[in-house]
């Protein structure tokens, strides 16, 4: 039935001018002659299966396998982050703005869930997440995730997109889905220069980045990649609005290495090592001058009596290692790995002031005095992972055949906080202005949030994959996964695809998953002081099981569990068009809230038990929410040729909606919900991404010109105020909006081309709103695509 049907029916190329795949399942790849004879088809890797033969025709759950290189070397986006924005329907990134930490490494999610609840893995291992969690801002408020603008584009060969829980085979955090990251190792060197600045004349960004690849050893190969990217500061506030509102300063070093050496027999020798240095700087609320409200409480006349913006800077250190080696055990592929990841952010407050050092100063006599820029602390975190997999292909079993695989991992993870200098945070005059102690803009961290956190976890899987026709394959996954701090669980997959005609396949899975709590989330912890009825009094975010949460009755964080339905089809009834849909339901229970603060004003009982500790307010880390997402992603592409001129059209569709089905508060806590989960946080987590997205890409060649053009939709959101309805203030609303990017390139020889254009070129802002109730204070939120408006570009790439 299938031995005359192309392989090429199985794989499309669609999106930015080939720059995603729509994988279909094994039926064509074990049936069609093309696959049995071309043994690197064989040896191709596909996150979602763990089988030895497999190709990119043969996972039964959606995969979107995305190369890199047209982006590379002709995109208008110079980071991996926003890259995938503009390619993939169901990625979103958005730059904060007025956010703190947040502001400096975009954080990055699937589906509209948490940046957490997506696993990233690069070459098929674990990536470390960040020491960050996002405390503020409009996006993944609460939530750790990877920082993905760490790696280099031009390192990058592919990045393939599972989109479909996949807690059972990866373990914790693949609840929406993962995202795999292939660096390069292929032989031949290339370089990019590029340049790219808003319309408004600022944000300008200078990128240089160079990969080589060459032969090391007997028939080894390396990689080595090597990145500077300046990324300017911009800014959208008006002219009589003293903040700074747009994207934060960062200047990035990278350097990757990717390579491999082969050992005895089949055996390979495989390692990867790469860090990057960041030196990120984000602007702070505005302090007024004198006259101003703010003064005498945080500011100064004698250092900035026009008022002042401090800045919130941060060094970043990431790096990242794999070492591990393949090799066959009998007729068994063994692969054993130990994978390295670290992540650093150390926060130096400049531009500022501690209020109540100038103050102490200008009682003794002075002017009024302090340093302006303080050492406020930060956070670190460590990962270290090591796996061992087994599998083995038994060609005949089970229908046509049967994959086994199998294997174990064991993590250990290690979190810390560590305190700024004093002036940073401490009140020496003990007036009582409100909020003059510590750095402004920034407060460091104290002595008592010092932490040096550990845990570690052990996990054992069993991944069947069967054939049990030409035309139906069924795949099964159950693991086992102990944490130190938490306990146990096991998270199960089954799924599977029939193909009911040549050009027609079927495919449905459906899993159970989970996310263990962040060791950031559990022992994250901030202290400032504020004053309350005059007495300064402390404001805590108290860590999980600290004695504040204890007195609070906050109960031991425990993992969010989820359930997890997709079905789908394809249809690719010629090598020219394919269709690909998938409707999924992802429901989370337990899911991990950061709570709003807890006062006398919101609950005066806690409030006593609190006073007793010197603290005036708390928030906390809580299992309290369940939610319920369901959503419909569908790819549509198209080739055709006019002569020797060739048009790839692309449609990349996503439509979700995540809503809250439950609160459950702790018992100390019932009758609180609307404190524990307000309005405002409920938005956050149901619309932090827009309800929809579409891409509708059109990529044109003809001779040495090649022209993009991708019109972007994005769908409404609706978030919150911080007066609330209830009081009468309508919700934000943001309408749907439509953004266009085009560039042109020339190809001035084989080895050298020249792309210009630009993004968001009709310059579209997201809708306006009350600035008194935005969470950054300013008309325009970080929702959607931003709100930098029109940018333009030029990238010259070479290849040598």
């Amino acid at each position: 039935m299938f031995a005359n049907t192309p392989l090429r029916h199985a794989v499309l190329l669609s999106l930015y001018g080939a720059a995603a795949l729509s994988l279909a399942p094994s039926a064509f790849a074990q049936t069609a002659p093309e696959a049995k004879a071309d043994t690197a088809i064989q040896s191709v890797s596909i996150v979602g299966s763990r089988r030895a033969t497999s190709s990119s025709t043969d996972t039964v759950v959606p995969v979107d396998i995305i190369p890199m290189s047209k982006s590379s070397e002709q995109g208008g986006q110079f980071d991996l982050a926003q890259t995938l924005t503009y390619i993939s329907p169901s990625f979103n990134s958005t730059r904060q703005s007025g956010s703190d930490g947040a502001d400096l490494v975009d954080s990055a999610a699937l589906r509209g869930l948490g940046s957490d609840q997506t696993l990233v893995l690069v070459n098929g291992k674990r990536r470390h997440t960040t020491a960050l969690v996002n405390l503020f801002g409009a996006r993944n408020r609460g939530n750790t995730g990877t920082d993905m603008n760490a790696i280099p584009l031009l390192a990058i060969k592919d990045v393939q997109v599972l989109r479909d829980g996949a807690a059972a085979q990866y373990g914790s955090d693949a609840i929406a889905g993962v995202m795999d990251i292939g660096l390069k190792k292929s032989k031949g060197c290339e370089a990019v220069a590029g340049f790219s600045e808003y319309s408004k004349r600022d944000g300008k960004n200078y990128l240089t980045s160079a990969y080589c690849g060459f032969e090391i050893g007997n028939g080894g190969t390396l990689g080595i990649t090597g990145e500077y990217l300046d990324r300017g500061r911009s800014n959208r506030a008006e002219a009589d609005n003293p903040r700074i509102i747009g994207d934060s300063k960062t200047k990035n070093q990278t350097i990757y290495l990717n390579g491999e050496l082969p050992t005895v027999g089949t055996g390979k020798l495989y390692f990867t090592a790469g860090g990057q240095t960041r030196d990120a700087s984000s602007a702070a609320f505005a302090r007024g001058g004198v006259g101003s409200d703010d003064i005498p409480s945080r500011n100064s006349a004698a250092m900035y009596p026009n008022g002042f913006v401090p800045f919130i800077n941060a060094d970043i250190d990431d790096r990242y290692a794999i070492l591990g080696h393949r090799s066959m055990v009998g007729d068994w592929n063994l692969d054993v790995s130990q994978t390295y990841g670290y992540n650093k952010m150390k926060y130096n407050i400049s531009h500022t002031i501690n209020a109540s050092i100038a103050n102490k100063d200008l009682l003794a006599g002075g002017k009024g005095i302090s340093p302006d820029r303080f050492d406020a602390g930060g956070f670190s975190f460590q990962q270290l992972t090591t796996n061992l997999d087994l599998n083995h292909y038994y060609d005949g079993l089970v229908g046509d055949g049967l994959n086994v695989a199998f294997g174990g991992e064991y993590r250990s993870e290690n979190y810390k906080i560590f305190a700024g200098e004093p002036g940073s945070y401490n009140d020496v005059d003990g007036i009582g202005f409100g909020g003059n102690a510590g750095s402004q803009g920034f407060p460091g961290f104290q002595p008592a949030d010092q932490v040096n956190a550990k845990r570690h976890s052990t996990a054992a899987y069993l991944d069947l994959e069967a054939d049990l026709s030409k035309t139906v394959k069924l795949q099964g996954a159950v693991r086992y996964e102990k944490f130190s701090d938490f306990g146990s669980t096991v998270t199960g997959k089954l799924a599977g695809s029939v193909r009911v005609a040549d050009s027609v396949l079927l495919r449905g899975s459906a899993s159970t998953g989970f996310r263990a709590p962040s060791l950031q989330q559990v022992y994250f912890s901030s202290t400032f002081t504020d004053f309350i009825g005059g007495v300064p009094t402390d404001v805590v975010l108290a860590p999980n099981g600290g004695t504040v949460a204890n007195a609070a009755g906050i109960p031991k964080l425990k993992e969010e569990k989820s359930t997890s339905f997709t079905l789908g089809t394809t249809w690719t009834p010629n090598a020219a068009l394919s269709v690909t849909a998938d409707l999924y339901d992802i429901k989370i229970k337990d899911r991990i809230v950061l709570s709003g603060r807890f006062n006398a004003d919101t609950y005066p009982d806690l409030a006593e038990r609190l006073a007793k500790l010197g603290v005036g307010e708390a928030q906390f880390f809580v299992n309290s929410v369940d939610t319920k997402t369901q959503g419909l992603d569908l790819t549509a592409s198209h080739k055709t040729n006019f002569g020797s001129n060739k048009l790839t059209t692309f449609l990349a569709l996503n439509v979700s909606k995540t809503e809250v089905t439950g609160i459950h508060a702790p018992a100390s806590l019932k009758g609180f919900e609307d404190v524990l989960l307000s309005e405002k946080e409920r938005l956050y987590i149901e619309q932090g991404a827009p309800r929809s997205k579409a891409t509708l890409g059109f990529d044109y060649v003809t001779g040495a010109w090649e022209s993009d053009l991708k019109i972007i939709h994005f769908g409404p959101q609706t978030l919150g105020t911080f007066s609330g309805t209830a009081a009468g203030v309508p919700n934000q609303h943001y309408e749907s909006k439509t953004s266009a990017d085009l560039s042109f390139t020339y190809a001035i020889n084989k080895n050298m081309k020249f792309t210009f254009g630009g993004n968001n070129i009709f310059n579209v802002k997201p809708t306006s709103q009350n600035a008194d109730e935005t969470d950054n204070g300013f008309k325009y939120e970080s929702v959607q695509f931003g709100l930098n408006g029109a940018s333009y570009f030029g990238r010259l790439y070479v290849k040598f």
